[in-house]
């Protein structure tokens, strides 16, 4: 088919793959521009080691360097010798299984190795410095530049231009719209631009107005003359891709010499502005000097872990600029200014041919099919994590830690506190242990609770889930089953859609009937046009032309605004900053409020899942009777000004009835004895209502809505579903994206996990086949060396009737 006129800006790994992927759909008018001469233009993919490890705490990014190894294969250019990670500590001998289970998770085949196998498989290691590795026999070398070439001259054949020596000056444009990429050649008309630039991504998307959170920083690359124990080698690499990662060193051969990589030396981060150009660099513009000094550590720990690399000398080493970002994801998708202006940044080779793919599918189908993008997408971020100083600032600290073993709760150390509540300063005065959410200080329990947990039976998890836990927590979770507690709920994202055309609006996006009565909430989707699912909402209809929306992120107000009428008739407000939210719970919380305000919170009065402008005390609130911990009350929200006096009030009404403040670990494990489920972990865009065990939200018979084409032919064939999991044994609360085993088959893994400290039991919620969905259904979790037993349960597991809800 023909396609519009797109001009893909650079010709590295990614523009070469986004080419070829575009033209192989059909698309005949495609432009490849770079400033360097090709086939080594001089960005980071013609310095690139190669290295691919596939494996990866995201299912998109394994799934995304699985395509690149496989398209790669058929290219012939990749060396598949497999890659090998070794451990030198007890610490990281147990993140190889966690490792592990990650890769048998999302599909790798991959094994934990002895230390006698892991010299089996590399010769060169010292048996006395290894425990043990993790090896994934589909590893290996990606030759970049020959990626480049192939896949440039595929392309070439299917008439794509590619326009090397050719400097982008400026992205043209017309109001809001691309028409043209400018550069020292003169200018190239387009409807789209996807700028591929890599290290000079920021510098191409400032010229279309839009801010890239990335930077490139300097790596340590360097080669050792021969070793005499590869000598005579004539192959350029026999043993397995090696990663150090207990002294951020990795390793590959090259005939007789090897390539040692390092990243344990200070953050060297280069402005993209002060890249030198093409023709004034020595070597390239992504090469800068080596600066011995820096690798020092690096080559005499290669010599302990590597002997016979102490018969031979560094010959020669650069530092190479690579992108970094500040969640070390790349950027990837549409301008949210700028209609036909696109990136792909911060991709290594190791996703490049995955991303070109997503980017194809994206651009020409409208969504991606192969992968779930949710991660990637660069309008995910918050207005704060644009700003220069937080990009540099956590971009280096990423560097830094891009080896380091990474708890799952583990909140950044720097820039703290960014965003905090107005509860703040009584959350310190609670002791609370905070942790971050978007750069909000969200308490995770309160110290001053601890007296809670006395007398009672609180379960210790195993070591791993331990962190960043505390007795505390259970205790805070059956404080607020007895009588009443306050959740900071700020951190979640709020939008006012209003206007005349806001209901029309609403109905056509989500999946919920929001045409109701004044006061109404609605819990509803929003869905991609396969039916994937975008995110989960809460509509709450406050007047005629007025909707307050909870959201999970900027991506729902960056995809509310893509689909908003352009008539003026609907305006979009993020109103999160200004406000601020408590959530009042538990079987006093009625006990507490009622007696707050003149207005009517009976049951009767104000019943379940209904809204209501009230005055609490003095202090005016929007108040919402929702729960997400299953338990009676209401989300309570007011101006940032109000929200001290908010918390106060209810503090002091609340002593008679022992009132609390519960953090987020205690909110979890409530939400998940309820069964409610968090867009982003539990489902994603590769997920429909259905599997999602969110059926109930889709209202088929309320006329057209996004998605619902697509819908009526997913509903037929549900081969997996979100599933509930509980296990005895407290010592198997695990943490999230383990494997689970129907026998020695992998079937599935898990989203969210936590203990149930009301019903007694550790809970995680997993995706299965549908056919193993079956309550009574027993399965097992791999949890690092461990298989946790787990058994199918019907949900919720808590208050199945709605009694205490609807209280």
């Amino acid at each position: 088919m023909a396609g519009p006129r797109v001009v893909v800006i650079g010709a590295g790994v990614v523009g070469a793959a986004l080419a070829e992927e575009l033209s192989a759909r059909g698309w005949d008018d495609v432009t490849v521009v770079d400033q360097g001469e090709l086939p080594t233009p001089g960005g980071s993919s013609s310095h690139a080691p190669g290295l691919v490890f596939q494996t990866n705490p995201s299912k998109t990014m394994t799934e995304m360097a699985r395509y690149t190894v496989e398209k790669l294969m058929r290219l012939d250019c990749f060396l598949q010798v497999g890659g090998l990670e070794v451990a030198t500590t007890p610490e990281r001998l147990t993140e190889l299984h966690r490792r592990h289970g990650w890769a048998t998770a999302w599909g790798l085949d991959a094994r934990l190795l002895t230390t006698g196998e892991c010299v089996e498989l590399h010769s060169l290691l010292d048996p006395d410095r290894v425990l043990g590795g993790f090896h994934v026999p589909a590893d290996g070398i990606a030759q970049a530049v020959r990626a480049v070439e192939a896949q440039l001259a595929i392309a070439r054949e299917r008439g794509v231009r590619v326009l090397d020596r050719h400097e982008v000056l400026d992205i043209r444009t017309n109001g809001s719209r691309v028409t043209a990429v400018v550069t020292d050649k003169g200018d190239i008309p387009a409807d789209i631009v996807v700028c591929c630039a890599g290290i000079w991504g920021p510098k191409v998307a400032a010229m279309a107005g839009m801010p890239l959170p990335l930077t490139p920083l300097a790596h340590q690359l360097a080669w050792t003359g021969p070793v005499p124990a590869l000598r005579g080698q004539t192959v350029e690499a026999v043993r397995p891709i090696l990663r150090h990662q207990d002294a951020d060193l990795y390793y590959r051969e090259r005939y007789d010499r090897l390539a040692v990589g390092y990243y344990g030396h200070r953050p060297m981060p280069v402005r993209p502005e002060d890249i030198l150009p093409v023709d004034a660099a020595e070597v390239m513009p992504s090469v800068t000097p080596f600066t011995p000094d820096d690798f020092a550590d690096a080559w005499k720990e290669t010599r302990a872990l590597l002997p016979p690399t102490r018969d031979a000398e560094i010959a020669e080493g650069i530092n190479g600029l690579f992108s970094f970002t500040t969640d070390n994801m790349p950027l990837l998708g549409p301008s949210p200014e700028v209609e036909g202006f696109w990136v792909a940044e911060a991709v290594w080779v190791t996703h490049s041919a995955g991303v070109a793919r997503a980017m194809a599918e994206w651009l020409v189908d409208g969504h991606c099919t192969s992968f779930d993008l949710h991660e990637c997408d660069v309008n995910r971020f918050e207005p704060h994590q644009l700003a220069p100083e937080y990009v540099l600032t956590r971009d280096c600290q990423n560097f830094v830690e891009v080896y380091d073993i990474i708890h799952p709760l583990q909140p950044p150390e720097n820039l703290r506190p960014l965003r905090v509540s107005p509860f703040h300063v009584r959350q310190r005065e609670l002791d609370a242990r905070f942790l971050e959410a978007s750069g909000w200080e969200r308490p995770q329990w309160y110290g001053t609770n601890a007296g809670l947990a006395e007398g009672r039976e609180i379960p210790t998890p195993g070591e791993w889930a331990a962190r960043y836990w505390s007795p505390i927590v259970g205790a805070e979770a059956l404080a607020s089953r007895e009588g009443v507690a306050l959740y900071d709920m700020t951190a979640l994202k709020r939008l006012e859609v209003s206007g005349p055309g806001s209901e029309a609006f609403l109905t056509r996006v989500s999946t919920g009937d929001v045409a109701k009565p004044v006061g109404s909430v609605t819990y509803c989707l929003l869905l991609d046009s396969d039916g994937g699912i975008r995110s989960d909402v809460t509509v709450a209809r406050l007047g005629r032309e007025l909707f307050q929306v909870g959201a999970n992120g900027n991506l729902d107000l960056d995809w509310l605004d893509r689909h908003r009428p352009r008539d003026g008739s609907v305006t979009i407000r993020d109103v999160t900053p200004g406000t601020c939210c408590i959530g009042v719970w538990g079987p006093r919380a009625r006990d507490v409020v009622a007696p707050l305000t003149q207005d009517d919170f009976s049951a009767e009065g104000f019943r379940y899942f209904r809204a209501k402008r009230a005055y609490i005390g003095t202090v005016p609130v929007t108040a919402l009777r929702l729960s997400y911990i299953g338990e009676l009350g209401w989300e309570l929200y007011t101006t940032a000004d109000m929200g001290l006096k908010l918390w106060d009030t209810l503090w002091e009404a609340g002593r008679p009835y022992g009132i609390i403040a519960g953090g987020r670990g205690a909110f979890t494990s409530l939400r998940l004895e309820k069964g409610y489920r968090a867009f982003g972990t539990d489902m994603t865009y590769e997920h429909d209502p259905f599997e999602a065990g969110l059926g109930f939200a889709v209202k088929m018979d309320k006329g057209d809505f996004l998605g619902k084409r697509a819908l009526e032919e997913r509903r037929e064939s549900v081969g997996r579903r979100l599933t509930c999991l509980t296990t005895d044994d407290p010592t198997g609360v695990v943490m999230g994206k383990e494997p689970v085993f129907d026998g020695d088959a992998c079937v599935g893994y898990v989203t969210s996990a936590a203990y149930g400290y009301t019903i007694g039991k550790a809970i995680a919620y997993a995706w299965l086949p549908a056919r193993l969905a079956v309550p009574g259904q027993t399965v097992h979790i791999g949890y690092f060396d461990r298989r946790v037993p787990a058994v199918v349960a019907e949900e919720p597991l808590f208050d199945p009737a709605m009694k205490r809800l609807r209280a």
